[in-house]
């Protein structure tokens, strides 16, 4: 439904922290001197104690994605793992950041709404009716499908980022990957302990954040967590402009209580809720020779997120040893943002809306013992997903006060989707193992909404569409030794399809589910006795009725969305590797992407076509895809030339062709117990594209990104000081585009941050 504000509203960029991480789940500061990491010494070395260089290797991790805790080493999937620890090393604390630290991962953030892609597949367009094929899941449960993104990561136990198709093993289908954000449970018998973090830096920045874990009673124990900031903006508007000015102001709580009556039984409720106030979301013309900092506007700007989230997870496990879990979610968040659209004062071209979203979502696993050759899990997954548009809030204005010049759009869309799955593995040999899994997928779609088209009268639609898909996973894996893991598998993944509103005098069909076929080599290793650890991938995929929002030649201001109707195809490895040398760790990721577009053609909405010419073309014949170029065709395309563009062989959009990302650190032992540590994290994602079009003069191109953050970390007892800079080269660049508007990364940041534990 939001597809409109693809090419006629400037939907908003995150600027976040910026990478002003506090010390996300730390727990007691450790001899490191930046929290314990996957790559550094456990943490239970006492502070300060050196062990012995050949006790200091990489920490083994596990991974929970697959409904049952395996070791991330021999889980047959390409994974990134990172503590809470590792995300305050590395600076991050929003999801615009994991693209500096996961190879093959690029996101590109509106605010309101983010593009996610892992390999190349996820969300390359921003509306309400296409869904994301990389689903976040935030305690099991699968989160707002591109929506409410600013959501910050604090008091986190782990962050899982899984490549590839994820349909098999709950929760929504994923196409591209899935993102597992897992906070820190409350510890029964582990008595009152906790910490208190605070930050200061340029800009204004003060934040503040904390948790305490709270022993009620033998069985039960609670945890509270929190996490503020305030920030001054970080750009120079002239105006007249009214409302924000992307001044931040952000406030969110956590609430957790677990339940062990027994051995047997668990149960665990957390419950969120965020205030995330970004003041604004300026942007300027693409291509505006201007700093993307320097910016002019004159209309009302505003952004604010509120959400609210409560999980419910109960575990049974019965005397055979087999899991009976329930995870329950109810999720709603109301958004709201106002936007300059064509990023200057010199232009009267408004958005604004205030949209509310409501999930309610319930899944039921049963899980096998993890012990003995036959390993299988069953599932079953129901989700209500249903968004609000209420009257006079969803407006475009051309310019803004008169219903004769402006598109309002009102009314609901609620989606439905359910689904079967399930996965059996078997140790036909020693070390030799075969996994197959399938899930059933049952989705549904509708609209109920009046729109008036730059009209008093309103257009009433009422639409409903299905979808239903079989997606599968077949997998051999064989561990050679403790220290090589193989992988070989083939997978499919499936995203519904969704509804064009009406455009003009008609409605555009519905666009059709995407299907993703992919087959996948692995190997990952260990070496040096522990102290190295790697991951090696390679992967083929079939891309299917990728979905596209492309001009609508009648209205070209406007767009709706189709398929491609050729196969895409996309290639690529990842390398992945953690190391540990006594006082010294690194760990450091490369993904490489060759994408190839399927045939089909498109009109380009900022070149369309004139009114009226050519006046004999029927209304949607203009570029039909489904026609391809034969026969008539290939005579409107001839006719239509500049208009019609052939888009196959080109890349697939918001797919880069190599990510890289370098983090190392050497903790020195300055006596009294104390260490100090440097740490250097670089992230590099090449340019990539923000239309099929691939048309730089226009600004399609995003410029490569190439971010160096560095800290040093001073510790002492169960304190940890740390002197932190974000961008340090202060690069100015392009973090994404969208309806002609550049929107800007965040430059330079640098401050202090103490944390302390208790």
């Amino acid at each position: 439904m939001k597809n409109y504000a693809l090419w006629a509203s400037a939907s908003v960029l995150a600027l976040g922290w910026g990478g002003t991480a506090m010390a996300d789940g730390a727990a007691s500061p450790t001899a490191s001197g930046a929290g314990t990491s996957s790559t550094q010494q456990p943490a239970q070395a006492a502070p300060g104690t050196a062990k012995a260089e050949d006790d200091q290797k990489v920490e083994k991790v596990v991974v929970t994605a697959e409904r049952r805790k395996t070791s991330a080493q021999k889980t047959p999937i390409s994974v990134t793992v990172l503590t809470g620890d590792d995300l305050a090393n590395k600076g991050v604390t929003i999801v615009d950041q994991l693209q500096f630290v996961a190879p093959g991962t690029t996101i590109d953030n509106f605010g309101q709404g983010i593009d996610f892609n892992i390999r190349g597949i996820g969300k390359g367009e921003h509306n309400s009716q296409t869904l994301t094929g990389v689903i976040t899941f935030r305690d099991g449960v699968a989160t707002f499908p591109g929506y409410f993104t600013e959501e910050p990561y604090y008091d986190i136990a782990r962050v899982e980022i899984l490549r590839g198709p994820q349909d098999i093993f709950g929760g929504q289908n994923a196409t591209g990957g899935a993102v597992f954000v897992t906070t820190n449970s409350p510890d029964i018998g582990g008595g009152t302990h906790g910490y208190i973090a605070g930050q200061v830096g340029n800009y204004s920045d003060v934040g503040l954040q904390g948790a305490v874990n709270l022993p009620i009673s033998d069985t039960v124990a609670a945890r509270v967590a929190f996490n503020a900031e305030s920030r001054d903006s970080f750009y120079n508007i002239s105006g007249p402009w009214t409302g924000g000015d992307g001044a931040l102001n952000l406030g969110s709580g956590r609430v957790s209580v677990l339940w062990e009556p027994s051995s047997q039984l668990s149960v665990l409720f957390k419950t969120d809720y965020s205030y995330l106030d970004m003041g604004a979301y300026p942007a300027g013309p693409v291509l505006a020779p201007n700093d993307l900092f320097d910016l002019s506007a004159n209309a009302e700007m505003r952004a604010l997120d509120r959400l609210v989230r409560s999980t419910l997870k109960v575990d049974y496990v019965f005397d055979s040893g087999i899991t009976l879990r329930s995870i329950s979610g109810y999720q709603f968040g109301i958004t709201q943002y106002r936007a300059d659209l064509d990023g200057t004062s010199a232009g009267n071209t408004t958005f604004r809306d205030s949209v509310d979203e409501t999930i309610w979502s319930q899944e039921v696993n049963l899980v096998s013992p993890d012990e003995g050759p036959l390993t299988w899990l069953l599932g079953a997954y129901f989700q209500t997903d249903q968004y609000n548009f209420p009257p006079g809030q969803f407006s475009i204005g051309l310019p803004p006060g008169s219903p004769f010049s402006e598109y309002n759009l009102q009314g609901t869309n609620p989606t439905q989707a359910e689904a079967v799955f399930g996965q059996i593995g078997y140790e036909f040999l020693p070390g030799l193992q075969t996994q197959v899994g399938a899930r059933y997928t049952d989705a549904r779609t509708t609209n109920h909404v009046l729109i008036y088209q730059f009209s008093p009268v309103p257009l009433k639609t009422d639409q409903t569409d299905k979808f239903q898909n079989l997606s599968g996973k077949i997998s051999l894996n064989w561990t050679v030794d403790e220290h090589n893991f193989l992988y070989a598998f083939y997978a499919t993944g499936f995203k519904p399809g969704g509804l064009n509103v009406p455009v003009g005098a008609a409605t555009p069909a519905p666009f059709d589910s995407e299907k993703v076929k992919e087959y996948e080599v692995g190997w990952k290793a260990g070496f040096f006795n522990g102290h190295l650890r790697t991951q090696l991938d390679a992967y083929y995929n079939e891309y299917d009725d990728f979905q596209v929002i492309v001009g609508f030649p009648n209205f070209p201001t406007f767009g709706f969305e189709l398929n491609v109707p050729n196969t895409t195809k996309m290639y690529g490895g990842e390398l992945q590797a953690e190391a540990v040398f006594g006082a010294f760790s690194l760990d450091a990721g490369m993904g490489v992407l060759h994408s190839e577009l399927g045939d089909f053609f498109a009109v380009d909405p900022r070149n369309p076509v004139p009114s009226g010419a050519p006046f004999f073309i029927p209304f949607f014949a203009q570029c039909d895809v489904k026609l391809g170029a034969t026969g008539i065709n290939a005579f409107y395309v001839a006719q239509m030339a500049p208009y019609c563009h052939a888009l196959g062989g080109k890349e697939q959009t918001y797919a880069p062709t190599f990510t890289f990302n370098l983090g190392m650190q050497y903790a020195f032992d300055i006596g009294g117990g104390d260490t100090l540590t440097p740490r250097l994290n670089y992230g590099h994602v090449s340019k990539q594209w923000a239309t099929l079009f691939e048309n730089a003069a226009l600004g399609d191109k995003v410029e490569s990104r190439d971010i160096f953050n560095v800290q040093l970390a001073w510790a002492h007892d169960d304190i940890i000081a740390t002197l932190y800079g974000t961008n340090i080269t202060d690069q100015h660049y392009v973090a994404a585009v969208n309806s002609g508007l550049d929107f800007a990364g965040a430059p330079r940041q640098f401050g202090i941050r103490v944390v302390k534990a208790f």
